[in-house]
């Protein structure tokens, strides 16, 4: 992306509704020439994962404090209806909207609500589906998407910085059978993927993964993987990056035997690489048509902070890739004033982005 088809875009999050999660905070942040960005006129605290129910009701996730929240009128009204439908579950971030019914991933537990546009009320009819996952809350969260062949996705993070597990569950994503709670191994070897979709012409999952800690501020790089057959691993805990042996596991014999798949896209350390979608409507330029937007939650444990963005993955005819931010501003020098953490397409093909710092969701307009 050209840097000077940049265009400085500011704003206010003012709304009385937006304050109720976080102090007044003027938020100055960048996008392409011809795009707008606002603040939605709610709050969302801890707001993960999006979906978007068949009526336009906005279903969003949390990480901390236990609540889903779901948001009647989010892109229509002036002043929608916020309902907690629940407030107990542990760390519901990750949830989905399939066939008219809700999926909820709650570390362990993977719920359904039925027919959700029905139920949007306190506390509605729920199945448990399974409470048989893994229990680790360490990368034990969840981000929740159903694939092309029907099946529910469900990623199991390691339950450490850098281990091996003796339950092949960890570090992977699953294939689930939404009827009945069972699940496949479908990619081994990935430390913590929190955001993944599908190629909307080749079919391939395309997911992130951030990568270990404690091996310096630029080492080793986020990755962005395609997933294009079950049963691929992507290397951790041996390798990372594709090419950086780890200090204790890469001398191990499995390091050797086992045939990595390497990233398609390298991002730079400790961006925190989360939540991910493939741009498939047509209101904005055709340069982002079929691209990727990802958001980059940012550093916690670097020397100079890095991400706090959101950022678009450019795919070509010959197979490259051009990476380049999309929407920044969140981190302003060494001061952060939000934390971009999920992005979700709306059926009129504007971009919503979730930010768990200060509990909202803004929407990113192209007008021509």
């Amino acid at each position: 992306m050209n840097r000077s088809s940049i265009a400085l875009i500011s704003l206010l999050i003012v709304s009385s509704s937006a304050c109720a999660a976080s102090e007044d905070l003027a938020v100055t942040l960048t996008a392409p020439t011809g795009f707008s960005v606002e603040t939605l006129p709610f709050a969302v605290p801890n707001a993960r994962q999006m979906a978007l129910t068949d009526n336009g009701s906005l279903i969003v996730g949390t990480r901390r404090g236990g609540s889903v929240y779901a948001i009647q009128g989010a892109l229509t009204e002036i002043q929608p209806t916020v309902v907690e439908l629940f407030r107990d579950l542990t760390s519901p971030s990750g949830l989905t909207v399939h066939n008219g019914d809700l999926y909820i991933g709650a570390v362990s537990r993977i719920i359904q609500v039925p027919d959700i546009d029905a139920n949007l009320t306190p506390n509605p009819a729920h199945r448990v589906i399974t409470e048989s996952l893994p229990d680790k809350t360490h990368h034990g969260w969840k981000y929740l998407k159903f694939g092309p062949d029907g099946k529910l996705y469900v990623p199991v993070g390691a339950p450490c910085n850098v281990c091996l597990s003796d339950d092949p569950r960890f570090a992977s994503i699953l294939q689930m059978d939404p009827a009945t709670g069972s699940t496949k191994i479908w990619a081994h070897g990935i430390r913590n993927t929190v955001g993944f979709d599908w190629h909307p012409e080749t079919g391939e999952m395309w997911f992130s993964d951030n990568g270990r800690d404690m091996l310096g501020d630029d080492v080793p790089s986020e990755e962005l993987n395609v997933s294009s057959t079950a049963g691929q691993h992507f290397g951790f805990p041996y390798v990372h990056a594709g090419d950086i042996p780890d200090p204790e596991f890469g001398k191990q014999p499995g390091a050797y035997t086992l045939d990595f798949v390497a990233p398609k896209v390298k991002i730079q350390a400790h961006s925190a690489v989360l939540g991910l979608t493939f741009y498939t409507a047509t209101q904005f330029p055709e340069q982002y048509q079929g691209a990727i937007f990802l958001a980059e939650h940012g550093s916690w444990n670097r020397g100079e902070k890095v991400g706090y963005r959101v950022s678009s993955v450019r795919i070509n005819d010959d197979g490259s890739t051009d990476y380049a931010p999309f929407v920044s501003g969140w981190l302003n020098g060494q001061s952060v004033s939000g934390r971009p953490n999920d992005v979700l397409v709306t059926p009129n093909g504007d971009l919503l982005v979730s930010d768990d710092q200060q509990g909202v969701i803004h929407r990113v307009r192209y007008i021509p």
